[in-house]
């Protein structure tokens, strides 16, 4: 097919597709599912070999947000029957840091529900960085606490966080439609304020609320803009109690279109396979890691992921690697920070809970035309979780 060789070229000269050619992707029929499977597969094995990045989530507060995400079963006004407790104390957070480490992760995502933290919380999260650092030799740490004023990403920064995720979700012209007590432009703003101080962001999208495609292009096409290093890609888990829990418009091959376009889109960055995808990949999931080079492993926020060990067992199985703590993830251009994916070549350019560090238990933007229809609910699928972090029992890692 001319358009996935043209793709294929342009992704390893790191050059973008244009958005007709990425709505062609997701315009692909289920017939050529192997070959953009294919051809996105060798510009992700140019980029990042068979490593896969394996990430591990920390909900350091969970429910009672005021904000309104209509996916998000943390929301306001939300009655998903998830878990909900304050603050975790930094050991606390640590020890349950420790398990996903023990379990192969080499980065931990602290995540705490909310608007944005308070000037107190980024004193309390900073002391759990430093604690899992100080207990965990060589551990990333990506914090995700919302939005942030001004200052807040350097003192993060000063406490030894690595990264910091704050999701765009969805297109600037949908966005809206599922958030009303803030804005996207307050999302951008908070990456833009992480990028300059140091961190590395992380910034993706959630798929899968009768979005249109072009919303889903447009949106990773502006995460190029932002230059994120790492983009996770989450699909939308209906959560009975949200104001989507109706919505299943995803079907596996649909998923792995969106994660093909979002590789050719952003071809050098950590593509990361994020919240749903056990909902709506199932039996498809090792075709996933040809395309995204990261994961989460185990569970969620507030929903159940995949059993660790069948994480584990998943990447083998497929021919892929776990990459190692003393291995550098992004390629040496990016690692070096003389450009990446995105536009922008300085540093200075460029979620929260449930949509924050990819970790979601929602997703995507309302668009004005829906995604193939036709897959099922799958209700049986979606388990809050009630282990690890909040909890008395052992966590899934």
């Amino acid at each position: 097919m001319d358009l996935l060789n043209t793709l294929v070229d342009k992704g390893l000269r790191r050059e973008p597709p244009t958005r007709d050619e990425a709505l062609a992707v997701l315009a692909t029929s289920d017939d050529d599912l192997l070959d953009v499977v294919a051809a996105a597969g060798r510009v992700r094995r140019h980029w990042f070999g068979r490593r896969v990045k394996l990430n591990y989530l920390v909900n350091l507060k969970s429910g009672l947000c005021p904000e309104d995400c209509s996916y998000c079963s943390q929301r306001l006004g939300s009655t998903a029957g998830i878990l909900k407790y304050t603050w975790l104390k930094p050991g606390e957070a640590s020890e349950a840091a420790a398990a996903g480490l023990a379990g192969g992760a080499k980065r931990v995502c602290l995540v705490a529900s909310g608007r944005g933290p308070t000037d107190r919380d980024v004193d309390r999260v900073s002391e759990t960085i430093r604690t899992i650092k100080e207990q965990n030799e060589g551990v990333e740490v990506c914090a995700c606490l919302g939005l942030l004023s001004d200052g807040q990403a350097e003192r993060l920064r000063a406490a030894g966080a690595d990264a910091y995720n704050h999701n765009l979700n969805t297109s600037e012209s949908t966005y809206g439609d599922i958030t009303t007590t803030h804005t996207y432009a307050d999302r951008v703003d908070t990456v833009q304020k992480a990028h300059a101080a140091g961190l590395s962001p992380c910034s993706g999208l959630i798929a899968g609320m009768g979005e249109s495609d072009a919303d889903l292009v447009d949106v990773v096409l502006a995460l190029r803009e932002l230059d994120p290093d790492s983009v996770p890609v989450n699909f939308l888990i209906p959560f009975e109690g949200t104001p989507l829990a109706k919505e299943w418009n995803l079907t596996p091959q649909h998923c792995l279109r969106i994660l093909a376009m979002v590789r050719f889109v952003c071809p050098d960055v950590e593509v990361r396979v994020s919240g749903g995808r056990e909902v709506h990949l199932r039996s498809l999931q090792p075709l996933a890691l040809h395309l995204a080079n990261s994961l989460f492993l185990g569970d969620y926020l507030t929903s159940e992921g995949q059993a660790g060990r069948a994480d584990l067992e998943m990447i083998a199985d497929a021919g892929f690697v776990v990459e190692g703590a003393d291995e550098v993830t992004l390629p040496e251009h990016r690692a070096a920070g003389t450009g990446g994916c995105g536009a922008h070549e300085e540093p200075g350019c460029a979620a929260h809970a449930e949509a924050g560090c990819g970790g979601h238990e929602g997703a995507g933007g309302c668009g004005s035309a829906a995604a193939p229809q036709g897959n099922e609910a799958r209700t049986d699928l979606v388990a809050v979780r009630r282990r690890g972090p909040g909890t008395d029992l052992a966590p899934n890692a």
